[in-house]
C-alpha cells in the first residue's frame, strides 16, 4: 500500500464566487470536491481539510474513505489548513502530497507522475507539478524532512515560503497543458471552462 498521503486543501471560502461554492460546482455529475477526493484516493490515503461543520462540503464526501479534518481557524488562510492536516499524517510517512481541491483538470495520471518523480529524482526534497511550459503548480510532494517547517507556517501564502527556502531541492515535473495551475475562482472562470471543455 502506498504510504504517502494526499492532503487535499478544501477549507477556503470561495470569496470570489458571488455567494456560490466553487468546490460544490458539478464536474462530471458530482461536486468538484468529491471528484478531487476520488482522484486523490487513487494514489494514496487522503486527508481533507474542511471548514467546520455543518457545511455542505462534508456531505459532498459522504461515503468516501477519506479522513475529514475540520479547520476551526480556516479564516486565517491556507496554512491553517496545512497545519491542521499535517497533524494527521502517519508518523511513518516518508512524504506527503499537497493538493488544492479547485484544480478541475488534474488527473490520476498527473498525481502518479509527480509521485514517480520522487523515485527518479531522489536527491530532492520537493517535487511539484508544472505546466507543459514549466510554470510551477500542483500537486506538490514534500519530503518528511520538511514537515516541521510546514507545520509552523501561518497566513494564506501556502507553502511558498518553504519552497523558496529549499529552491535548490525542488524538482519541477511538467504535466500536460495548464492542468497544474488551472483553478476556477469566479463564475466567469467556470463558464469559460465549461464552454471549452471537451464532451
Amino acid at each position: 500500500m502506498n504510504k504517502i498521503p494526499v492532503i487535499l486543501l478544501a477549507a477556503g471560502q470561495s470569496r470570489r464566487m458571488g455567494g456560490l461554492d466553487k468546490l460544490m460546482q458539478e464536474v462530471d455529475g458530482i461536486p468538484l470536491l468529491r471528484r478531487a477526493a476520488k482522484t486523490a484516493q487513487t494514489v494514496g490515503p487522503v486527508i481533507v481539510a474542511l471548514p467546520p461543520e455543518p457545511h455542505p462540503r462534508h456531505d459532498a464526501l459522504s461515503g468516501l474513505d477519506v479522513l475529514r479534518v475540520a479547520i476551526d481557524d480556516a479564516a486565517e488562510g491556507m496554512n491553517a489548513s496545512l497545519r491542521g492536516a499535517l497533524k494527521h499524517v502517519h508518523p511513518d510517512a516518508q512524504a506527503a502530497m499537497v493538493l488544492l481541491a479547485d484544480l478541475p483538470d488534474l488527473t490520476e495520471a498527473d498525481l502518479t507522475a509527480v509521485l514517480r518523480a520522487r523515485a527518479t529524482h531522489p536527491n530532492h526534497l520537493i517535487w511539484r507539478g508544472a505546466t507543459e511550459t514549466g510554470k510551477p503548480g500542483h500537486p506538490v510532494l514534500f519530503d518528511r524532512k520538511l514537515f516541521l517547517p510546514l507545520s509552523k507556517l501561518t497566513g494564506d501564502q501556502g507553502a511558498q515560503t518553504v519552497v523558496r527556502a529549499y529552491k535548490d531541492k525542488v524538482h519541477v515535473h511538467a504535466l500536460p497543458g495548464q492542468r497544474a495551475v488551472l483553478d476556477l475562482d469566479t463564475p466567469e472562470d467556470w463558464a469559460i471552462w465549461r464552454m471549452h471543455r471537451s464532451p
